[in-house]
């Protein structure tokens, strides 16, 4: 006997790649989890009789599995009744797109980072030559397209654009795909979402404009990571959780979404006993206590280490300034030898402007040429400390529309950071 198991909470790329795994391993049987997603429960109500798969309670004979197919994780935890399947003396394949290390003692694993762990199989597929059935198509493009918010996502890569292509050749329908991806916004959602736009501050918390909500929710309240992702949005912040708390349970859930590389909220969800992905996780708790685990949350944000470079690995240091009592003319040669388009204006140790070439439009006749740069330069000054992050560097400089920003250490300068710098690390064209 050959199953598929997925995670809790099953999302469609975990009801995905279940189907698309007992379509490469002939015979195996999806084992769904107790709990899946609102949107995932509504789309096998309509299309249950077209896939062949069964809940995990109902497994009769656990002792005859000799093959288990593990997909969209590579941890026990995440698994219902992991203790009773780990035990077993049966062969595991493991297939995910989750980094880090898998606790999973495996005879075959394919890891690879990418948007959606459903890709992979779809990859496999195609190269297989397996059938696929329209609606088979359109259950595997949801599952590509929620993991990847429909390849918008920063962790798509090629081989997730290559099975969305494969699927909508072999008939998957996206009006289909996108009805249940946008789930109805109800009443209690629209009362959760206000509550949280009622409630909701923001805090920089290692760098990033963060906002940590806590709610009191009452009995089934479906929709919860939508409510979270539109309040990330109409905040236009860079990290959003909601702390959702349910007395009659004694229990919480914690939802997060990020839009930054240096927060990783499957990492931080996981020391919760949930996961996830980099933008986007989610763990149950047995708490009622908001405040701890916000406090909590907050404490791991903060010690959560980023491989991302700082401002400091950006910069260009030494800086050359000019004292205000500078000379325009002196400022063309400066301009002329150091190859340089702006620099920081002086006076004593204090940075008092910016003058850049495009200040010399102001001059309009040639004696004023020897006028000093103080009455042409720009009296406005943004600074940035060496240890915010580039993302902060980024928001100066679109709120201010400047740019450069000069770069302090303790108020004094250390170096100065330029639109030019923050698009070679937003593009991957820093030097090794």
């Amino acid at each position: 006997m050959k199953i598929v198991l997925t995670h809790k909470n099953a999302d469609f790329d975990a009801l995905a790649s279940s189907i698309a795994a007992s379509l490469i391993y002939k015979g195996a049987v999806p084992a769904l989890p107790l709990n899946i997603n609102a949107n995932v429960k509504n789309f096998l109500s309509i299309h249950k009789k077209h896939f062949n798969y069964i809940s995990i309670k109902e497994i009769s004979d656990i002792n005859k599995i000799r093959k288990i197919i593990i997909t969209d994780t590579n941890r026990w935890n995440r698994i219902e009744n992991s203790k009773m399947f780990s035990a077993l003396d049966a062969k595991i394949h493991v297939w995910d797109h989750h980094p880090g290390e898998s606790d999973i003692s495996a005879e075959w694993l394919w890891q690879e980072n990418c948007g959606s762990v459903t890709s992979l199989l779809v990859s496999r597929i195609s190269k297989k030559r397996i059938p696929v059935s329209a609606i088979e198509a359109t259950l595997f493009l949801a599952g590509v397209y929620e993991d990847t918010g429909n390849l918008s996502f920063t962790g798509s890569k090629g081989i997730d654009a290559r099975a969305v292509a494969y699927l909508l050749d072999n008939g998957a329908d996206l009006d289909i795909v996108n009805s249940f991806l946008k789930p109805k916004y109800g009443d209690l959602q629209k009362q959760i979402l206000f509550e949280m736009l009622d409630k909701g501050r923001t805090e920089e918390i290692n760098g990033n404009i963060s906002s940590i909500n806590i709610v009191d929710v009452q009995g089934h309240a479906p929709g919860l990571s939508l409510i979270v992702d539109m309040y990330q949005k109409i905040m236009g912040i860079e990290v959003a959780f909601g702390i959702f708390i349910d007395k009659k349970r004694k229990q919480s859930m914690i939802i997060g979404r990020s839009a930054v590389d240096n927060i990783d909220i499957g990492h931080i969800t996981s020391q919760f006993g949930g996961g996830g992905k980099a933008r986007a996780g989610s763990a149950v708790v047995k708490s009622i206590d908001g405040e701890d685990l916000k406090s909590k949350l907050i404490d791991i944000i903060e010690n959560s280490r980023s491989s991302s470079p700082k401002i400091g690995d950006l910069m260009s240091y030494p800086v050359i300034t000019v004292p205000e009592t500078t000379s325009m003319k002196d400022l063309a040669l400066v301009f002329r030898e150091k190859g340089c388009t702006a620099v920081p204006v002086t006076k004593g140790n204090s940075v008092v402007g910016m003058i850049a070439r495009s200040d010399f439009r102001k001059i309009r006749n040639a004696r004023r040429m020897d006028a000093p740069v103080k009455a042409f330069m720009s009296g406005k000054v943004v600074g940035i400390d060496l240890n915010k992050t580039v993302s902060s560097a980024t928001r100066l400089m679109v709120k201010h529309d400047i740019g450069r920003l000069p770069v302090l250490k303790d108020n004094e300068l250390v170096g100065i950071i330029t639109r030019t710098d923050a698009m070679r690390y937003y593009y991957d064209l820093l030097p090794d």
